[in-house]
């Protein structure tokens, strides 16, 4: 009842639903073609959301975090995810493959340059766009930041969370031979990968739930039963791109550049209590950063969805739509 009610209050602050004014399926090369549409005002600022996951897909909530009679609001499902297809198929899908179709959907509708908003990988991939393509980046506005570092990826997966989590922790790793155990995203790799689709299913359930349960503050450790397709793309293509350490060329490559954009505005939205990216990425990102405000959220997790970090979103792009001038666009 907690999440429930929690849910109600983080979409009272949400613009109210609407409906794309343009949805097209886009070939983006090597046998992939990705979802995108485009909502608000078309001859609006224009802000991409990169969502989650990855493999997470975008959905129609996103769309209300912007006032659609200011914003043109472009969403896209990255490859392999949502409605682009082929389905979960990590063939030709690196962290390079997706900034460059980000590139193509720029430069398909017309557009010079624009706000970049996206959360936890989301912002992963946020971050790593504008740092290759600077000039095109007009702002970022993240939210529970992500880095793509190894720490990162230990304290998920490695046990960090789960000292606080224990037995969800336990039925997560229970599935795994213990001699295996110490590298949980290779052994998870192996039997998402492994041919067998009611193993795939098993262990890709038990990978979305990890994390799902996790997400907001008000679960408890409880989530409801996500549709197999979407377990099976977010799994894999998560765990694809976490056994890769993200396809970044050293472990704090994101930090390391941030000379590059720390002269571009930005808002940093982070979950106090945020189970899945603790906020020290999003403090240490900060801390780089001069042009970026961090807003630190008190009594909110990792979820788009939390109370707090919904109003702090729609806040930062309301106040970004009071003042264009402000940005290069």
């Amino acid at each position: 009842m907690d999440k429930v009610l929690g849910q109600k209050r983080a979409v009272s602050h949400l613009y109210p639903p609407i409906d794309p004014f343009d949805q097209r399926m886009l070939d983006v090369g090597y046998g992939h073609v990705v979802y995108v549409e485009q909502c608000g005002r078309p001859d609006g600022i224009p802000v991409v959301v990169l969502h989650g996951g990855p493999g997470g897909g975008c959905s129609p909530t996103m769309r209300r975090y912007f006032d659609p009679d200011i914003f043109r609001i472009i969403l896209f499902d990255q490859r392999g995810c949502g409605r682009s297809r082929p389905h979960a198929s990590v063939e030709a899908n690196t962290t390079w493959h997706l900034v460059a179709d980000i590139e193509l959907i720029r430069e398909t509708l017309g557009i010079t340059a624009w706000i970049v908003f996206g959360g936890s990988w989301g912002a992963t991939l946020s971050l790593v766009y504008a740092q290759a393509y600077p000039s095109c980046a007009a702002a970022l506005v993240l939210r529970g930041v992500f880095l793509m570092t190894k720490p990162e990826i230990d304290w998920f997966y490695g046990g960090g969370a789960g000292k606080f989590w224990p037995d969800l922790w336990e039925r997560f790793e229970g599935l795994i031979p213990h001699e295996e155990r110490g590298d949980l995203v290779a052994a998870y790799h192996k039997r998402l990968f492994s041919g067998d689709r009611s193993s795939e299913m098993t262990h890709a359930r038990a990978w979305a739930n990890w994390e799902n349960a996790l997400a907001s503050i008000d679960s408890n450790g409880i989530t409801g039963e996500a549709p197999s397709e979407y377990v099976r793309a977010f799994a894999r293509l998560e765990n694809h791109y976490f056994v890769n350490d993200g396809f970044l060329s050293e472990d704090q490559q994101i930090l390391n550049q941030m000379d590059k954009i720390a002269h571009i505005p930005a808002v940093i939205v982070q979950g106090r209590y945020d189970m899945i990216c603790p906020p020290v990425s999003a403090y240490k990102l900060a801390s780089r950063w001069p042009a970026a405000r961090l807003a630190m959220i008190g009594r909110a997790g990792h979820a788009l969805s939390e109370f707090g970090i919904s109003a702090e979103l729609v806040r930062s792009m309301d106040a970004i739509g009071a003042a264009p001038e402000a940005l290069r666009l």
